[in-house]
């Protein structure tokens, strides 16, 4: 079984606090041929002129955020939202994990299911959610109760100061079953639950590297099934070589491997149709040497125009207030919010943000 956690507790960026950090998320953007078979399983997609061309499979995936690796993955028709495909992945969840989540998550069931399921969480709240406050703690954060589950509530403004001066940011309200501050500061929390993104990294490396914008070639449902898990089967093997070889070397981030190195590597090895069998016993393999042999350095901070080109995403459009081209960031402030909380009301105040990082 190839699906599961790959980092070792000492490896950096796999713990916070003693727990592993993994993430749930969406993709709609695998897309299958238009077949009237395709079409009765998945439907299309609404667009601004209609709908889209294609078909596409609504994935979603338990990730590994440190090494970016599948613990399991649920495909299908989009039918009932995020939350509602995330509820087949809770077995995966144990009392070891932290998971990282964003506001398609934030449903008193869906959290409450979670913590059913033994798991720590770190969710990010929609605006217009206004839960009770029981107490006050002295980082700045208050106790709450969501879906029945006790929580820590945080609200903090981030801002993100780049090279040329240029600053944008917004607010940014999160949950979380860990309630000692002292332990977990209100802080720590706030620059953990930009480790989310790791995600989208994953799917990333999976849709444009990985299958390269290709669409899927069965014109019926089995045969795309058995694609999708050939393909989730591929990214984890290729996952599983990075990792190993950078554990071979002690205190290296996984962050620092480069996917595109594996996965020409690993084209290499196809076509020569070389080392189809490894005598030797090192975790590196010839993956893992390529891998090894193109470390980047450490992570640069930077921000990146947010913006694709499909009337299907929200990013369809430049977010406002953020850089259009890309630039580095020469620093990330949180400023906890502990006292302007507004109590219930019959409609809920609007909140306005700007983009955030």
């Amino acid at each position: 079984m190839l699906a599961g956690p790959l980092g070792q507790p000492r490896t950096p960026g796999i713990m916070f606090g003693g727990y592993r950090t993994v993430s749930l998320d969406g993709c709609k953007s695998v897309r299958v041929p238009d077949t009237g078979a395709n079409r009765a399983w998945l439907g299309k997609q609404d667009a601004s002129n209609g709908e889209t061309g294609y078909p596409a499979l609504s994935l979603m995936a338990l990730v590994e955020t440190g090494t970016r690796a599948l613990l399991g993955a649920a495909f299908g028709p989009a039918a009932g939202g995020e939350a509602g495909q995330a509820l087949q992945l809770l077995h995966l969840l144990d009392a070891t994990m932290l998971l990282l989540m964003d506001r398609a998550f934030d449903s008193g069931d869906f959290l409450a299911a979670v913590h059913a399921a033994r798991a720590q969480f770190l969710v990010r709240l929609n605006a217009n959610r206004r839960p009770p406050v029981l107490r006050h703690l002295p980082d700045g954060s208050f106790t709450s109760v969501i879906g029945g589950v006790k929580v820590r509530i945080i609200t903090a403004a981030v801002t993100v100061t780049c090279h040329d001066g240029t600053s944008y940011g917004g607010t940014y309200r999160l949950a979380t079953t860990l309630l000692d501050y002292r332990a977990h500061s209100a802080q720590a929390l706030m620059a953990l639950y930009h480790e989310r993104w790791e995600h989208e990294v994953a799917y990333l490396a999976l849709r444009h590297t990985l299958l390269n914008g290709r669409v899927l070639r069965s014109g019926d449902p089995a045969g795309i099934q058995q694609e999708a898990w050939a393909l989730l089967a591929v990214y984890q093997a290729l996952r599983t070589a990075v990792t190993d070889a950078v554990q071979s070397v002690p205190g290296t981030d996984p962050d620092r491997a480069s996917w595109q190195a594996a996965v020409e590597a690993a084209q290499d090895l196809v076509v020569t149709a070389a080392n189809i069998t490894d005598p030797g016993t090192d975790l590196q393999g010839d993956i893992g040497r390529a891998v090894l042999a193109r470390l980047s350095g450490p992570r640069r901070p930077r921000v990146c125009a947010r913006k694709v080109k499909s009337p299907l995403s929200r990013w369809n459009k430049h977010p406002a207030g953020k850089p259009r081209t890309s630039k580095q960031i020469t620093s990330i402030t949180s400023h906890i919010d502990p006292a302007h909380y507004k109590p219930p009301t019959r409609r809920p105040a609007s909140v306005t943000t700007t983009a955030g990082p």
